[in-house]
C-alpha cells in the first residue's frame, strides 16, 4: 500500500508521541518497521518534503539518444519516406555508423506523427520449402505472375529467384506462359550467375509449381541438357514456393500503385524495382542485409561491422551518461 506524504508524516508523529515501543505501535498501525525507518531516515535528512514518493524511473538514462541524433533520424525519415522503422534503423546504422534500434526509431517517428498505416495488406508465407539451402546458386525458385496493361491485355512475368539469398537473378516480361519462356529466363539466369560457363560440380536445382510450362517435356529436356535438377511443389500448396510468392506480392504492392498503358512502361518500373529490391531493400529474414549482400557473400562482414558499431555506440552512451552524472 502506498501512503501519501501527509499520512507518512502523521504515522511518524504517532510513533514519536506513543508511550508504547515503536514495534508495537507499528504493528497496530499495520506498517512494517523496515518501511517506517526508511521513511524516518528520509524525514530526518530532508524534512517533510522528503517523504513524497520518488519517481521509479531514473532522471537520467544512460542509453538515451542525444537530441542531435534524434534530429538526424527524423531528417532521414522525411527524406526517405518509403523506409519502414526497421529499414530506417538499419540504414541509419550503416550510413551514420551509430547504432539505433527499430523500437527507438518507431517511438521517435510516432512522437513526430510520422507513422502511417500501409496502403496494402502484408501476408506472410505460411511455410518454407523443407530443404534449407546453405549457399547461393544451390536452388532457384521460378514462377509466373501476371499484370494487366490497359488497352493491351495481360502480360506475364517470369522470374528466377535464388532461394538462399532471395536475389532476383533474372526476369522476363512475356506474352505467354510457355516452356520456351521458362527456358529463356533460365538462360538469362545461367548467364547472369556465371553458371553457364563456370566449371562447377553442382548446377542449381530448380523449384517450381506444377503449371503446364513446368511439366512440359521441353523444359525436362532443357534441365537434363544443362545438368540441373528439378523439384516441383505439392499441388495446391503455393507456400512451398513461398519466397517467390512473397516476391510477387512485394513487387505488386509497389508496381500496381500506378496504371500502365504500354508494356515498355511496366517493364521500366519492374526493372527499377528489381534494382531497388536486390541492392537497397533490407530484408528482415536475411538479418537486414540486401539480397545482393547475401548472394555475393558480403552479409557476414556487414553483420559483424554492425555489431562493432553497436558495441561502440553503447560504450559511448555509457561514457556520456557517466560524464553527466559526475
Amino acid at each position: 500500500m502506498r501512503y501519501p506524504a501527509s499520512e507518512k508524516l502523521e504515522i511518524i508523529r504517532i510513533v514519536e508521541q506513543s508511550h508504547l515501543p515503536a514495534k508495537r505501535t507499528l504493528d497496530q498501525l499495520g506498517v512494517a518497521r523496515r518501511t517506517f525507518y526508511r521513511w524516518y531516515d528520509r524525514y530526518l535528512e530532508g524534512g517533510p518534503g522528503a517523504l513524497a514518493d520518488r519517481p521509479s524511473t531514473p532522471s537520467r538514462v544512460w542509453n538515451r539518444i542525444a537530441p542531435e541524433v534524434q534530429d538526424q533520424i527524423v531528417e532521414m525519415a522525411l527524406e526517405q519516406t518509403e523506409l519502414s522503422p526497421r529499414e530506417l534503423a538499419v540504414r541509419f546504422t550503416d550510413e551514420k555508423r551509430y547504432f539505433v534500434s527499430e523500437a527507438t526509431v518507431y517511438r521517435l517517428l510516432k512522437a513526430h506523427d510520422l507513422i502511417t498505416s500501409p496502403a496494402y495488406t502484408v501476408i506472410k508465407a505460411a511455410e518454407a520449402f523443407h530443404t534449407k539451402t546453405t549457399r547461393a546458386n544451390e536452388m532457384w525458385q521460378t514462377d509466373f505472375t501476371y499484370f494487366k496493361i490497359i488497352g493491351w491485355g495481360w502480360v506475364y512475368l517470369s522470374t528466377v529467384l535464388d532461394d538462399f539469398s532471395r536475389y532476383i537473378i533474372a526476369w522476363k516480361l512475356c506474352t505467354t506462359m510457355k516452356a520456351e519462356d521458362v527456358t529463356d529466363t533460365l538462360d538469362m539466369a545461367l548467364a547472369a550467375s556465371g553458371c553457364d560457363h563456370a566449371n562447377v560440380l553442382h548446377r542449381p536445382g530448380l523449384l517450381s509449381d506444377n503449371g503446364p510450362s513446368y511439366i512440359a517435356g521441353e523444359l525436362a529436356e532443357y534441365i537434363e541438357a544443362n545438368r540441373m535438377s528439378h523439384v516441383r511443389g505439392a499441388p495446391f500448396h503455393p507456400q512451398t514456393q513461398g519466397k517467390i510468392e512473397r516476391w510477387h506480392q512485394t513487387l505488386k504492392n509497389r508496381v500496381l500503385l500506378e496504371n500502365y498503358f504500354l508494356p515498355g512502361d511496366l517493364e521500366q518500373q519492374i526493372e527499377a524495382f528489381v534494382e531497388h529490391y536486390n541492392h537497397q531493400r533490407y530484408h528482415e529474414s536475411l538479418d537486414n542485409v540486401t539480397p545482393a549482400d547475401a548472394y555475393f557473400g558480403r552479409a557476414p562482414a556487414i553483420i559483424k561491422r554492425r555489431e562493432r558499431i553497436k558495441r561502440k555506440t553503447l560504450a559511448y552512451r555509457r561514457l556520456q551518461h557517466r560524464r553527466l552524472a559526475a
